[in-house]
């Protein structure tokens, strides 16, 4: 068994649990962040994408708008390389209510949330495709957020001071010493070694998966509820503004443009386990149902990939216990000393990923409210570290040319394995080199390997070539990851395979089945 001791274990790579390790070693403390998977793998990477305004919650949770439009501003400036300031609008629809929209600015004034009701033509040169058919508009400051670049840079910066990032580590159980926690014991599921991580304080991130990792310390009955809800990427920027309906938060409302696709989402469905998460088509309809309320031809658009992912909301007495829609989105944290009698140990659910660092700073506070001591929290002031930026390329919105002009340097001796996403082979053998366990859903996460039109149809079999040629991995091993990847992007598929995109999983299927045989191939390594 391999042993480390530091002061404080965070359970979580999501952008909770990323920006908690963040803020405690900047504070001063030593401490490790584990998680089960890949950073971001669970709910901070499986949303639609938006940077709130605060807008969506200004009726139905005012302490919710607040947050978040204080968040919006401080990730948008520590984080800039993960934001794109696109703006938003809310759009009364043509069976809406408009009277909604006077409760709407009266909320957003009164929590200080910017809003500014703006003409309905207005509103249609600004977004051409909206429904010519809405009756009011407002305009907001939504944005469109990458939630695996936020957490990648957010965990740069806690490594910068001293943290220590373990992904594939999963915890099996938690130690005590009376009514102190003394260790965390996880599994590297990568080598299957033993880890014993001793500890003073363990911090719970684990999001939708918190009450599991406090029952290992004998806390029982940890309320989370998972939210599940479905979202669906288009295979074109519809609109270059989140859209919203000017309605209380409902399935399929909000349309958010992120890089060169849209996301309509979501539905919110009590889900009994978040590691499985079933994407039931009745809910696919009701997303096209709802595109077009927002976008007239919506559903006539190709649906390049659809996912799940689980909300960890804090139970709520004012609602029914299966009602997860109108839970509050505020964040919760729960003290195990008072309510267990376990020192050294707090948990945190609820909450957004545009306010992960605020629930950060606030469960940070809260460990040192117990611990007795006080450092002061610098997470809103200084910026995450980011790559030295080109000063002649400086887009105002998100362009299909954005890695084109990467490109430019370097076409003539980098071979382009990704058309899709204009991925070279260097960007992806520079990532492979540093982290040669990587799977190539990690190193999607980081590249957006396979993540256009293609779904991987064309860049998979590439990139498994590159790998296997540089050594980097046997045989064995290569069909492994091949056979891993396909089945994950397949789950995104065949929930809707409808027009354009039947043809281009048609395609990819004769690619892999026909011309490569995959059936076919050895069996493979197993790979985590």
């Amino acid at each position: 068994m391999r042993s480390l001791d530091v002061d404080v274990v965070v359970v979580g790579g999501g952008s909770t649990g990323v920006g908690v390790v963040r803020d405690v070693a900047m504070r001063g403390y030593k401490a490790v962040l584990v998680d089960r998977a890949d950073l971001a793998q669970g709910t901070s990477g499986r949303f639609h994408g938006l940077l709130h305004s605060g807008g969506r919650y200004v009726v139905s949770d005012p302490n919710s708008a607040r947050e978040c439009a204080e968040e919006n501003v401080i990730v948008t400036r520590i984080q800039p390389t993960a934001v794109e300031t696109t703006g938003g609008l809310f759009v009364c629809g043509p069976d809406d209510d408009p009277d909604f929209g006077d409760k709407f600015l009266a909320g957003a004034a009164a929590n200080g949330v910017p809003a500014t009701e703006i003409t309905v033509a207005q509103a249609l040169e600004l977004e051409p495709r909206v429904n010519p058919g809405i009756k009011r508009a407002i305009a907001v400051q939504d944005g469109s957020v990458d939630g695996w670049q936020l957490v990648w840079t957010a965990a740069q910066s806690a490594k910068e001071y001293g943290a220590e990032v373990l992904t594939y580590h999963k915890v099996t159980r938690i130690e005590r010493d009376g009514d102190q926690v003394s260790a965390v014991i996880c599994t590297d599921l990568k080598n299957g070694e033993e880890v014993r991580i001793g500890c003073h304080f363990i911090l719970n991130c684990a999001g939708a998966w918190a009450g599991e990792i406090a029952g290992m310390a004998d806390c029982h009955d940890v309320q989370v509820v998972p939210g599940r809800g479905i979202m669906v990427a288009m295979n074109h920027r519809l609109v270059n503004s989140v859209v919203n309906r000017l309605i209380y938060p409902s399935d399929g409302d909000i349309i958010v443009p992120v890089h060169t696709v849209c996301i309509i989402g979501t539905t919110d469905v009590k889900a009994p386990d978040p590691d499985h998460l079933p994407i039931p088509h009745d809910e696919v309809q009701k997303m096209f149902d709802a595109g077009e309320v927002l976008v007239p031809g919506f559903r006539n658009a190709r649906a390049l990939h659809v996912w799940a992912g689980a909300r960890p909301l804090v139970k709520d007495s004012r609602v029914g216990a299966g009602d997860t829609r109108h839970m509050s989105r505020g964040m919760g944290i729960l003290n195990h000393a008072e309510r267990d009698g376990l020192k050294g140990l707090l948990t945190i659910s609820g909450g957004k990923l545009t306010t992960y660092r605020l629930m950060a700073e606030h469960i940070v506070d809260a460990m040192e409210a117990e611990l007795g001591t006080s450092h002061p929290c610098r997470t809103a002031e200084e910026p995450c570290p980011t790559p030295a930026p080109d000063p002649t390329y400086v887009p105002t919105n998100y362009h299909v040319t954005h890695r084109l002009h990467d490109r430019e340097h370097d076409r003539m001796e980098d071979p382009i394995l990704c058309e899709c996403e204009l991925m070279s082979r260097r960007m992806f053998t520079d990532k492979l080199a540093e982290q040669p366990s990587a799977s190539l859903d990690d190193l999607r996460r980081q590249l957006r390997l396979g993540m256009g039109p293609c779904q991987g149809g064309f860049c998979t079999v590439r990139a498994t070539g590159v790998a296997h040629e540089l050594g980097t991995v046997d045989t064995e091993r290569a069909t492994g990851l091949l056979r891993l990847f396909l089945e994950h992007r397949w789950l995104g598929l065949w929930p809707i395979l409808y027009g354009d995109q039947v043809r281009q999983t048609a395609l990819d299927n004769w690619i892999f089945s026909g011309t490569l045989d995959v059936e076919h191939l050895p069996e493979g390594a197993e790979v985590v």
